[in-house]
């Protein structure tokens, strides 16, 4: 079987303005990048009166086994062209932290990939560029305006600024700068995030316009002065130049994938430190130029889809029309406690225990959100039919479907019965969408019920110095804003340890933030870090090129 690089560089690529006169963008809205990637200007795509349905993918709680959500999702969308449906996927814009580290990008695999991958996993259209440049300007206007006399009254104690970059890189979690003498700046304690961290990411997928992006940049909050007042990047007047470095950022990137499906990919927040979603604006523009939007959130249905539905939904209106929860025998096993190196082997009782993980997962988006659901096993040649059946009568039980995806293997092929399933769920009749919590609730109040009713823990733990952050952020007037989790991936719990569906644990809150220009808390649990480091054999080690310029290694 060839690698996913090696299925993507035999893929005959259409001309991007083909793709766009798939899509419905007329001719002025495309501004191409090369060949085969474009931006796309929403304003120019203009009023064209389609109303897609709205398909979310998500997946149960991940493991080293994999699971395949964004390749679902693209199998998926392809899936629905091939059963006659016009529809468009949107997906996030991988980071090169991951890309260089373990995880792997986010082109999807197989025969399910968006292309050309090479340029989407590496510097693509140069979004994370401008917004790394415009997130270092804040700080850089910021430590200038102490250095010129702090008019102010900055407290350089309390700076919550950070400066980012796109790369897993722990040596830059916490650095002292301004070293060298006065004229070299203000020492201080200081770090770096990863770009996909930044607020400034939150804000550019979140923005529905341009002018909205400039007043969310304006509310950003760098620190706080002598005084306890907060700074923000308005009084330090950088809103303007950090727009104009986002201009172009702010808009979609058109590609396709390998069946030659339009499809978006902008914005790129983890779903562990951020909302895990991609652009408002480009989920928008994909609902207004096909009959099927299939959009992902990252990680678990605990991280990026309950943010997804919690703070994205809920700030713009949006509201899936089905939600697709990805699975795989092989995950279900290691939270059944099998060893990775055994998963080729039939096992039910592992199955049987795991499969908890996976049902609360269904259950949340059914019972918690009421929306219609269904199961993709994204199937294994190693999985056997007894364990498929186990899986498919477990969801049944739950009264969702679970159904068999091959699209790694065979592509828009290999999801067509999935593409039948959400079409059918998308066409049915619908309960009222609800939320997981109240916004008139207390921040402290909403912590414990998410923890208790998507998690399926008991309740919080909130050390000393978060509850003083609570007590000043609602003071400030930040206490009615949805709440952004920052919590391990691994595990419903905040500890990476506690696998399949655990219950009676506490969730630590150890510091909350607001991410003002966002419109969200942030709150920290556990041991979650916004600066990753590289394992210790990097996937960067793999990567090469040759005298031709043709990359190989990339997954």
């Amino acid at each position: 079987m060839p690698t996913d690089i090696e299925i993507a560089q035999q893929c005959k690529m259409l001309p991007i303005a083909q793709i766009a006169e798939k899509a419905h963008v007329p001719e002025e809205a495309l501004e191409p990048y090369g060949r085969y990637k474009a931006k796309i200007d929403p304003a120019l795509v203009g009023n064209t009166g389609r109303k897609a349905k709205l398909v979310l993918v998500t997946a149960m709680t991940p493991t080293p086994a994999g699971e395949g959500k964004t390749t679902t999702t693209i199998g998926l969308t392809d899936g629905l062209r091939r059963i006659g449906k016009e529809s468009v996927c949107a997906l996030r814009e991988p980071s090169l932290g991951p890309v260089f580290g373990v995880k792997g990008g986010a082109a999807g695999g197989g025969y399910a990939q968006v292309v050309p991958m090479e340029d989407i996993n590496l510097h693509f259209t140069g979004d994370f560029h401008a917004i790394g440049a415009a997130n270092n300007l804040l700080a850089a206007m910021l430590d200038n305006h102490i250095q010129q006399g702090n008019e102010l009254g900055i407290d350089v104690r309390r700076i919550t600024w950070k400066r980012c970059v796109d790369m897993n890189d722990r040596q830059l979690r916490f650095i002292v700068d301004g070293m060298g003498g006065k004229a070299n700046g203000t020492p201080r304690e200081d770090g770096f995030d990863i770009t996909v961290a930044s607020e400034i990411m939150a804000v550019l997928c979140l923005s529905t316009s341009l002018t909205d992006l400039k007043e969310r940049l304006g509310r950003i909050i760098v620190g706080y002065t002598f005084d306890d007042r907060p700074v923000t990047a308005s009084d330090l007047k950088a809103q303007g130049a950090m727009t104009a470095l986002l201009k172009d950022a702010i808009r979609p990137n058109l590609v396709q994938t390998l069946e030659g499906t339009p499809a978006f990919v902008h914005g790129g927040p983890f779903a562990n430190i951020a909302h895990g979603c991609n652009s408002v604006i480009a989920t928008r523009l994909a609902l207004s130029l096909g009959e099927y939007a299939v959009t992902e959130a990252g990680f678990g249905a605990d991280l990026g889809a309950e943010k997804f539905l919690d703070i994205k939904c809920r700030m713009t209106g949006l509201k899936p029309d089905a939600v697709v929860v990805v699975a795989t025998v092989r995950a279900l096993k290691m939270h059944g406690g099998m060893a990775k190196k055994d998963l080729a082997q039939e096992n039910l009782d592992a199955l049987k225990k795991g499969l908890p993980n996976l049902l609360r997962h269904v259950s949340n988006i059914t019972n918690v959100y009421h929306l219609p659901c269904v199961v993709a096993v994204n199937r294994f040649p190693t999985d056997t039919d007894a364990e498929m059946n186990c899986v498919v009568d477990s969801c049944k039980a739950l009264g969702v479907n679970a159904v068999s995806s091959t699209v790694w293997a065979e592509g828009g092929k290999g999801g067509e019965e999935l593409a039948r399933e959400v079409v059918r769920l998308c066409e049915g009749e619908h309960e009222e969408f609800t939320f997981a919590y109240d916004l008139d609730d207390t921040l402290e109040h909403r912590m414990e019920t998410l923890v208790k009713r998507v998690y399926g823990g008991s309740g919080i733990s909130i050390l000393p110095a978060a509850k003083k952050q609570i007590q000043r952020l609602t003071e400030l007037g930040y206490g009615n804003l949805p709440i952004c989790m920052a919590k391990t991936q691994y595990s419903f719990s905040d500890n990476p340890a506690l696998l399949g569906a655990p219950e009676n644990f506490e969730v630590t809150i150890k510091q909350v933030r607001v991410s003002a220009g966002a419109g969200f808390v942030v709150v920290l649990t556990g041991d979650i870090m916004t600066m990753p480091g590289l394992p210790k054999h990097p996937a960067a080690e793999n990567i090469d090129v040759d005298a031709d310029g043709r990359i190989s290694g990339l997954f």
